[in-house]
């Protein structure tokens, strides 16, 4: 067998193995509701379940308050025009929709249910799905073929009070004209202005013209094509859709309607688009080339033929991938958050301009860490935006939500301001915490410098600071190196405009910044050979004595390197008897909320001084994020059942806290479940001071703490704010290398704040 053969056969085998192990099938259903007692049983069964029945009966809408079917969309086919399959029925089509279900999930949160039909009059399948709209927020029709797809859809939106959307049509359509949309203002011109010439005349491609139609674009100026020729009024085998684009003469070609032609869309058949015809279109012309898996013409060949061509395909392999999942979660997620009753023109064309503008808009740090290598910055090969873009979500829902409101099909009220910040929740799920954070940051005109300004991921949070307005990034590193990264990742910063750089090997403060280590050094063994070495070498004691100086107002290092190794430059220049390393305390972010831990790296074994230190910094900290902190102090120890070393030390330390009448709720010694589970708590201790679950865990030595902060992260998919140092004033924080682009953002955010109002 040849190699390419064995290639394929291998990437079969493991492409069925996928959809069989470990258990049949790309979905589940899950409750959401608990199912473990005889009362649970009663509530959501009978009697209970009477209840919702009875107000759903008075209140149809409360179907969406009581059940799942505002967040529930149906995936209907008849499996007659599946992607490059063709018609193979509706039983074979059944994983293609289960992934279309896995895709709505995935990017949007929208459960779903795929309904295969074996139905093939358009009629009666329309019929069907009509009678499901008791189960569904909404219906997405699929791999349906025309014109039959056109007579379902239409009757469906015309008996139906919920949205019906054929993502083939309509999908694939907004995103070609997202992509137009932003092609036209590279090339400089209007829609109205302009001619097309399309191949394909099925759903997807009278879909799309229709939307460029929408756009500006004059049907006067589209010349459409199908595999009988082109479209003209004397034809009587076309749809009354496809009758609209048929305005050509009888006898024209496609060599003739080319010529001068602005635009191509193709939607047909593999090498359908001859080279040289490309070459007699407008100047820089705009290919789309959308047939799968092979295009109408491959992109290096309609460049050759158009140097200046700006092309999108349908395949991921190539720039510009026109690809429906770009645009069918998002719509569907705004549209049912507000109970749309039908997904609208306005509704279509708000989405059209939502993903057009997060391509025009600078890269997200996500995004770049998710297709390292490829330069994403707006131009002729980024036309819109990758698939997991996490601006997609909360840019685009929110876009079709407040179209839908303006254009009257919504029939629930949303504050659209907390929507977007639930949106984007979702999507950064330390956004809502972050977001009192982020406000007093920006309320400050705070200096933060980064010790490895050369990393990319401080370059992204560099560029996030400034387009968020939290504070003033200052980069340390080689500018000749930060510049051009900045170019590879396509940011818009730039040095000395935007931030300044602090260049370890030429700055002009260099003998001012060895002075002044050696000075704070010189009992410690520091000579001025070794001050200015460091201050040629180690980035972290340089970010250190800049804010010792005055230069900046906080630091942040530790992106790579050990924590411990940091915090000894920190606490040479920084640390005094006000000011020294406390404790570091990492917020956990998990699916029932934040959960900070605490001592993470500072103190390998505490005391009862360092433990009421902890304690009292953390309180502070917490409280930072507009939560009230109940703080449990844990041990091996539970309420005094053992006499071990922590449990002394927790015992002792309560009763120092017990003596400075402090404001905020703490209890302990206790073991960590008891500190999250009231009920255990309350069973062993019914006068314990907590109230519900504890929200800050205090542990006795680093090896506890970071073993639960690592546990969280690993196993329960915890995403970590920090580690914040605490008692250093606010002046330095040390992250560790794991670190995202966007958790440098958090804690720049954090330590942007008013160095008077946080220790």
């Amino acid at each position: 067998m040849a190699q390419d053969e064995t290639k394929t056969a291998t990437e079969r085998q493991a492409a069925l193995d996928y959809h069989e192990f470990p258990r049949p099938g790309k979905l589940e259903i899950r409750p959401t509701k608990p199912m473990a007692t005889g009362r649970d049983l009663a509530r959501a069964y009978s009697p209970g379940v009477a209840e919702a029945c009875t107000e759903i009966a008075a209140n149809p809408m409360d179907a969406a308050r009581y059940t799942a079917k505002g967040n529930l969309v149906a995936v209907i086919t008849n499996g007659s025009a599946v992607l490059g399959l063709g018609n193979i029925g509706a039983q074979a089509s059944k994983p293609v929709m289960e992934g279309k279900a896995v895709l709505f999930k995935k990017f949007a949160g929208v459960d779903c249910f795929d309904i295969e039909v074996n139905e093939s009059d358009p009629e009666a399948l329309a019929d069907i799905v009509c009678k499901l709209e008791p189960t569904f927020g909404a219906v997405n029709l699929e791999d349906i073929k025309a014109p039959e797809c056109f007579i379902v859809e239409r009757i469906c939106r015309e008996r139906m009070n919920i949205p019906v959307f054929h993502d083939d049509q309509h999908g694939t359509a907004i995103v070609v004209a997202a992509a137009a949309t932003n092609a036209l203002h590279l090339a400089g011109k209007k829609a109205k202005d302009i001619r097309v010439v399309g191949l394909g005349a099925g759903a997807a491609g009278i879909a799309c013209h229709t939307m460029l139609r929408k756009m500006g674009v004059p049907v006067a100026n589209t010349t459409l094509f199908d595999k009988d020729g082109v479209l003209h009024p004397g034809r009587t085998d076309l749809s009354p859709e496809q009758m609209d684009f048929a305005n050509a003469d009888v006898d024209q070609t496609l060599e003739d309607a080319l010529k001068g032609a602005d635009l191509f869309l193709g939607l047909s058949g593999p090498g359908l688009l001859p080279a040289d015809l490309v070459g007699a279109m407008a100047p820089n012309p705009i290919i789309f080339a959308l047939a799968n898996p092979t295009p109408e013409i491959m992109p290096s060949e309609a460049r050759t033929a158009s140097p200046g061509a700006m092309i999108a395909t349908g395949r991921s392999d190539f720039p510009n991938q026109v690809n429906n999942v770009l645009c069918f979660p998002f719509i569907f997620r705004g549209a049912l958050d507000v109970a749309a009753s039908d997904i609208n023109d306005e509704m279509k064309l708000a989405c059209v301009d939502a993903i057009a503008s997060i391509a025009r808009a600078t890269t997200s740090a996500e995004v770049g860490a998710a297709y390292q290598g490829e330069k994403l910055t707006f131009g002729p090969e980024y036309l819109i935006p990758k698939p997991f873009d996490p601006r997609l979500l909360p840019t685009i829902a929110l876009a079709v939500a407040k179209a839908a409101i303006d254009s009257g099909v919504a029939q629930k009220e949303i504050d659209l301001d907390a929507y977007k910040r639930s949106l984007e929740a979702q999507v950064f799920r330390s956004s809502l915490l972050m977001r009192e954070v982020f406000s007093a940051a920006r309320q400050s005109e705070r200096k933060i410098v980064f010790a490895e300004g050369e990393d990319d991921r401080v370059i992204r949070a560099a560029q996030a600071m400034i387009e968020d307005a939290v504070d003033t990034p200052i980069l340390i590193g080689r500018p000749e190196i930060i510049e051009a990264r900045i170019e590879r990742a396509g940011l818009k910063i730039k040095p000395g405009r935007d931030f300044d750089i602090v260049n370890p090997e030429s700055d002009a403060r260099y003998r001012d910044y060895w002075q002044t280590y050696q000075e704070k050094m010189e009992r410690r063994g520091v000579s001025p050979d070794l001050a200015k070495a460091v201050m040629r070498t180690n980035t972290t004691a340089i970010a250190a004595v800049m804010v010792a100086r005055g230069d900046a107002d906080s630091m942040i290092c530790g992106t790579f390197g050990q924590y411990l190794w940091h915090l000894n430059y920190i606490e040479q220049m920084l640390g005094s008897k006000d000011a020294h390393p406390v404790a570091a305390l990492s917020l956990m972010i998990l699916d029932d909320g934040p959960l900070f831990i605490t001592d993470t790296h500072i103190n390998t074994e505490q005391t009862p001084e360092t433990l009421v230190e902890t304690t009292i910094a953390a309180a502070r900290h917490v409280r930072r994020f507009g939560i009230e902190p109940q703080i449990a102090l844990c041990s091996g120890s539970q309420f005094g059942n053992r006499d071990c070393a922590s449990g002394r030390a927790m015992r002792t330390a309560m009763g120092m806290l017990d003596a400075q009448n402090l404001d905020f709720t703490y209890e302990g010694e206790m073991h960590t479940d008891a500190a999250l589970d009231p009920e255990l708590r309350n069973r062993l201790f019914p006068r314990n001071r907590l109230s519900g679950k504890a929200n800050v865990l205090i542990y006795g030595n680093t090896d506890a703490a970071g073993a639960a902060r690592n546990l969280l992260r690993s196993v329960a998919g915890g995403i970590e704010v920090g580690p914040i140092l605490m008692g250093m004033g606010n002046r330095a924080h040390i992250v560790t290398p794991g670190v995202t682009a966007r958790g440098l953002l958090n804690i720049a955010a954090l330590a942007g704040a008013d160095v008077s109002s946080y220790g």
